[in-house]
């Protein structure tokens, strides 16, 4: 009888359960996770439960909008809200993807230490996502420099699926009522014609005119220096210059007097007994926030009779771009250069280097690629560097190649 009972009742309360859950709400469209982790709250607020945790690349269905947060609901089922500027979209993520395919084809300009967490970003922008931290003490390849305003990034926010509407049913008209319009609207009366003075009160004109000559010039728009960088393993995206140091041995970088070295690259070897040390080729910049990558640069070479580095060519008060190009292959190494000269043209100077000698072998004008050429080689770098905004290393890079035969 017991068991009768309880078969009975089984249905019943599996009927009750099914009636309790709530259905899913439906997606209004999807987006993926911007940075390298990012928590789901329950609510608004930022002291509300946290209600899961996902990671970058994570695909979620967006649920609900308020503002610039968004409801979301990850693969495992979990919900919560977050900020709409921490999440990607479709092309967004996929062109993040092809920054860093592309990023493996790029000359590295030196490696450079980070000696702090470092957040790596996916334009050059405090504000934009995250997606990756280089640890204490790692070591990142150098690539590109850009000069970049501080200001909020802008939100692209992912589609919203189309949503489903259902057509009104027209009401049926009373045949017995007439439909009668309103009555006609008399004309308006014709305004005087010093009406729009009138319309100004004297105390609200004479505010006006006292703000509009203690008005003060706006302040100028903060710039921060955004290097473009390559981790071992092959991630790339835009970390802020001034968090890192580069990796040139320390016997050399005594020599830098205070200026940032912005790269550098080994031009062969030099044997003392047992041991070999490198000649050295740097660029450096005075200081930060310039449009340009160096203002000065420099040939170190070791003294086997003085057992330390010396200066084998230097030049300074010049404005440089990168990329610096280094061909160590053949009996003497050779380096080129990108510069302004006096009429602010660019000009491409090749110099040699002979033993303990430097000279230059060729100087001849440097014409960048066109916009339209740069967009069509690079399309998958369109979010971080639009073609108005893009530095001059991304012009010259495949104007770069093709002369030099790579």
């Amino acid at each position: 009888m017991t068991l009768l009972r309880a078969a009975a009742c089984f249905p019943l309360v599996l009927l009750i359960s099914c009636a309790t859950q709530k259905p899913k709400a439906p997606s209004l469209g999807e987006a993926f996770v911007g940075p390298t982790t990012m928590t789901l709250r329950h609510d608004l607020a930022t002291k509300s439960p946290v209600t899961g945790t996902v990671k970058h690349g994570e695909k979620l269905e967006i649920l609900e909008y308020q503002h610039r947060f968004v409801r979301v609901r990850s693969e495992a089922g979990v919900e919560g809200w977050t900020d709409l500027r921490q999440l990607l979209t479709t092309d967004q993520m996929a062109s993040l993807r092809g920054m860093a395919e592309n990023a493996k084809q790029y000359p590295s300009q030196g490696t450079a230490t980070v000696f702090e967490l470092l957040n790596m970003h996916t334009e050059p922008n405090r504000t934009s996502p995250s997606f990756w931290q280089v640890p204490e003490n790692g070591k990142v390849d150098v690539l590109e420099h850009k000069l970049a305003p501080r200001v909020p990034a802008a939100v692209t926010a992912p589609p919203r699926a189309p949503l489903k509407t259902t057509l009104r049913k027209k009401t049926k008209e009373r045949s017995g009522q007439a439909r009668v319009g309103p009555p006609p609207m008399p004309a308006a009366p014709t305004p005087p014609d010093n009406w729009a003075a009138l319309s100004v009160p004297k105390n609200i004109a004479a505010t006006a005119d006292a703000n509009k000559a203690d008005a003060k010039p706006a302040a100028p728009v903060p710039m921060d220096d955004w290097s473009f960088v390559r981790t071992s393993d092959g991630k790339a995206g835009w970390v802020l210059t001034r968090m890192l140091s580069m990796a040139i041995p320390d016997e050399v970088a005594q020599y830098a007097e205070g200026h940032r070295i912005t790269s550098y690259f080994p031009l062969g070897q030099v044997q003392e007994g047992d041991v070999k040390k490198s000649n050295w080729l740097w660029t450096t910049i005075t200081k930060g926030l310039e449009p340009y990558e160096f203002d000065s640069f420099r040939v170190f070479v070791w003294s086997r009779k003085h057992h330390r580095y010396e200066t084998a060519y230097i030049e300074r008060n010049v404005t440089g771009h990168l990329p610096v190009m280094v061909n160590n292959s053949g009996d003497s190494p050779s380096f080129t250069l990108i510069l302004e000269n006096d009429d602010g043209q660019l000009v491409r100077k090749t110099y040699s280097f002979e033993g303990f000698r430097v000279r230059m072998v060729r100087n001849e004008p440097f014409r960048a690629a066109p916009a339209e050429e740069v967009a069509k080689t690079e399309p998958a770098q369109a979010t971080h560097a639009s073609v108005q905004h893009r530095s001059v290393y991304s012009q010259l890079r495949e104007r770069a190649r093709k002369l030099l035969g790579r």
